[in-house]
């Protein structure tokens, strides 16, 4: 479950300080022709107590980079390692982005305020530092629908358009540009312990394991350090790859650099959310071999968690290791149910039931071609919403296997919520995105969007709307 947004007071935190020798390097950033101020999260900019700011401090802040109080005097372009389409890459790093200020929510976390096209950095290799508008509307819409399903997801903070014209091999240019804030539990990747690893810095691998295990897990790190972190990845990791099925999203990326050790999804490039349930469907059009296809998301996030734990090895034994390694297939299966579940809104059942359930969905979604999204709307609750089956797209044997595996599960969400009635589910299909993104570009017009924000944000009320007497399953 995604925590909501609490009100807080801004609390500075800057744990990174002790550590950032060894994993960062101070940069500037970029000095913007123009700043206009397009999206401000104003779900998230109170719970880091930044609701106060006016427009022009938001941007003084977000656009020109003008240090928040007591927070990092100068931002940090972090250093990391990590395999790309499984081929090793030491040649990376923060290129475009850094880590601009740390802090406290509402919920005591440590979060980051980090960016995205904030300028060249020691590891821009050939790049420019720049992100082209078109890519931060798009991850205003990837991360405004995951947050709305249930998924663990960094926030779009900020996005600032930033006056320049750039040139990109993939979409018409020159386009226009911006600069992007996100808020994310931590920023350190999978792709951060391999860096340390090859290069053998295994005092400093022992120290960030610490890092991670008492900010961001909230726990001081016991006997087996190594072993205790990874046992934390392994869990939040497979919670992730449930919930991006369970949504129906397709990342496009999941190299090791993109994998967030606190299991927190982020960093939106060629993400789609598939239009049916297709195992094959892939998001990057480079993405030849469907290695990051829908249907093997899990099976690559369990690849790169591997790639952690050899990366610990300098500091633990094999043994050590193994125990959560082992565990995670196991912790996806029970992961996945939940989230099923969770989006169906009825009640896990139970290992066999609930694995019952989800194979009769699987060959019903696979052979009915049935829309992802139009299946949840229309089941939502269970067999108290159950769609007819003289219903043309849920006849057939293939969806009364599934109507018998659902009929012993009890809805545990209220539908009372206007939403439920609508004629069609809310959805963020690629047509959509285009459609939203040439209204801002030719005509300037961005109610589309803000209406869109509106629209998912209602849907995401209603699929937390839960029974009084059933709060745990909200």
């Amino acid at each position: 479950m995604t925590i909501a947004p609490q009100a807080a007071a801004y609390r500075p935190h800057v744990a990174i300080a002790s550590l950032q020798d060894r994993l960062a390097d101070p940069v500037a950033a970029a000095d913007f022709p123009r700043t206009i101020l397009r999206f401000r999260n104003r779900r998230w900019d109170r719970a880091v107590g930044l609701d106060g700011l006016s427009d022009e401090q938001w941007i003084a802040h977000f656009g020109r980079f003008e240090p928040l109080p007591d927070n990092l005097p100068q931002p940090l372009a972090l250093r990391y390692h990590g395999h790309q389409f499984r081929v090793y890459n030491p040649d990376i790093g923060d290129g475009r982005g850094f880590l601009f200020a740390q802090l406290r929510d509402g919920a005591g976390r440590l979060l980051d305020l980090g960016t995205k096209g904030s300028g060249r950095t020691p590891y821009s290799r050939f790049g420019d530092g720049r992100l082209t508008l078109k890519g931060g509307v798009r991850e205003i819409l990837a991360t405004e629908m995951l947050e709305a399903l249930g998924v663990e997801t960094s926030k779009t903070f900020s996005l600032i358009e930033t006056g320049e014209q750039l040139q990109r091999n993939d979409e018409p240019s020159p386009t226009r540009s911006a600069v992007m804030v996100r808020l994310s539990h931590g920023h350190v990747r999978i792709g951060s312990f391999q860096r340390l690893a090859t290069l053998g810095e295994a005092e400093t691998i022992r120290d960030l394991a610490a890092y991670v295990l008492t900010e961001l897990y909230g726990e001081a790190p016991g006997n087996a350090p190594a072993g205790q972190l990874l046992d934390h990845v392994c869990r939040r990791t497979a919670r992730l790859a449930a919930s991006y099925m369970a949504a129906g999203f397709v990342h496009g990326v999941l190299n090791s650099d993109n994998i967030n050790v606190t299991g927190e999804s982020f960093d939106y490039g060629p993400w789609r959310f598939t239009p049916t349930w297709d195992p094959g469907f892939t998001a990057a059009y480079f993405d030849q071999q469907g290695l990051y296809a829908f249907g093997r998301q899990a099976q690559a996030i369990h690849w790169d968690v591997v790639q952690l734990a050899l990366s610990l090895r300098p500091i633990a034994e094999a043994e050590e290791l193994a125990p959560a390694l082992d565990a995670w297939p196991a912790h996806y299966e029970r992961e996945a149910a939940a989230a099923i579940c969770g989006r169906l809104g009825v009640a896990p059942r139970g290992e066999e039931a609930d694995l019952a359930l989800i194979q009769a969905m699987d060959v019903a979604l696979q052979r009915s071609g049935v829309g992802v999204d139009r299946f949840f709307f229309d089941w939502r609750g269970g067999s108290r919403r159950a769609p007819s089956p003289a219903d043309g797209a849920y006849e057939g044997e293939d969806f009364a296997a599934f109507r018998d595996a659902i009929a012993g599960y009890q809805g545990v969400v209220a539908l009372d919520h206007d939403y439920w009635s609508d004629a069609a589910p809310c959805s963020m299909l690629i047509d959509e995105v285009e459609a939203i993104w040439s209204a801002i570009d030719t005509d300037d017009d961005w109610s589309v969007l803000e209406a869109k924000i509106t629209a998912i944000r209602r849907m995401g009320e209603a699929m937390r709307a839960s029974p009084p007497n059933n709060k745990k399953h909200s």
